[in-house]
């Protein structure tokens, strides 16, 4: 069976995928330069790859009850005019409750009374009595900070563990883990620059909600890809006279209808919250949607092909030892 242009699936000619693995590589490496140049200019501007939020670098805390019906968009207008234009504004409890939830940088007392004012003036009565103000310590950001980066290394620890103890049977199943733990890096790489690079343009803040995307975008990158390995798995043993990367592109070209309409699926929806839903919530459903992009990509073009590259490195050198 040749392996140049097309492969045979099931009496069908199609498309040798992992053949153009190089051109998927450099793709990533542009997009992974980009990213990191990204990250970068941020950290030029604002001094860090990523603007923090107060929920890392400390802050102040409205909890803030109308006695109508308001927007938004107002209660962030009054905010930007005060120089917060980062602020984050959430609605709270019920909608007839009336209650808004806003997050900025550490104001004094002289600027709260200033700001309860202004809304009042322009927004809607507050009610005094449910009002509460609380301000954030940098600590706690801090602390937030080692429990996410433990959270992302333990999780890559456990995916290890996992596709290496679900793989034992198949010849060097550590490589299935490693590859898995690279296209994982390849979808938080590109998150991160995306999100460096939306901080630049549009003000994002690395907050509570961005950890949570980041460790949905971990899970994301092993579901596609244990799909495809184990398709490689079940196929091994019954092509056994077929090369490793015959094998490898059958179990794509097997699987990729499956793993596109999931992920469309998802995406569909995602895109329909960036368009319809609150501001508060749009960066973190578009780095869920980038991560999955990313990661629906990486499965296919990026994290198999290394298992191949893997597996003929390693073929090549076993002959050279054996001819040596």
């Amino acid at each position: 069976m040749g392996l140049r242009a097309q492969v045979a699936v099931g009496g069908i000619t199609m498309f040798n995928i992992v053949e153009k693995r190089h051109w998927y590589f450099l793709f990533s490496a542009i997009l992974f330069a980009l990213s990191i140049a990204a990250m970068v200019a941020s950290a030029v501007r604002f001094g860090q790859p990523l603007r923090l939020g107060i929920d890392f670098t400390g802050g102040s805390i409205f909890v803030l009850k109308f006695d109508q019906a308001v927007s938004e968009d107002d209660i962030r207008t009054v905010f930007a005019d005060y120089g917060l234009e980062s602020a984050i504004v959430q609605p709270r409890g019920a909608p007839e409750e009336h209650i808004w939830q806003v997050r900025t940088r550490e104001v004094t007392a002289n600027e709260v009374g200033s700001l309860l004012a202004a809304l009042e003036e322009r927004v809607g009565k507050i009610d005094r009595d449910a009002l509460t103000f609380d301000t954030v310590e940098p600590a706690v950001g801090s602390e937030v900070t080692r429990a996410a980066t433990l959270a992302i290394l333990v999780a890559s620890l456990i995916i290890v563990a996992f596709m290496w103890f679900s793989f034992r049977r198949v010849p060097n199943a550590f490589r299935y883990g490693v590859c898995t733990i690279a296209g994982m890096a390849h979808n938080l790489i590109i998150s991160f620059g995306f999100y460096a690079l939306m901080g630049i343009l549009a003000g994002w803040e690395m907050d509570a909600l961005f950890l949570t995307a980041i460790l949905t975008v971990i899970g994301f990158s092993v579901q596609d890809v244990i799909v495809v390995f184990d398709r490689i798995r079940e196929n091994i043993p019954r092509h056994k006279k077929e090369p490793f990367e015959t094998v490898v592109n059958r179990s794509i070209l097997e699987t990729i209808h499956r793993s596109l309409a999931t992920q469309l699926n998802a995406m569909f929806v995602m895109i329909a919250i960036i368009l319809f839903g609150g501001t508060t919530i749009r960066p973190f459903i578009s780095t869920l949607l980038v991560g999955m992009v990313s990661e629906t990509y990486s499965a296919i073009f990026i994290a198999v092909p290394l298992l191949v590259v893997w597996e003929k490195a390693a073929a090549r050198r076993g002959v050279a030892r054996a001819m040596a």
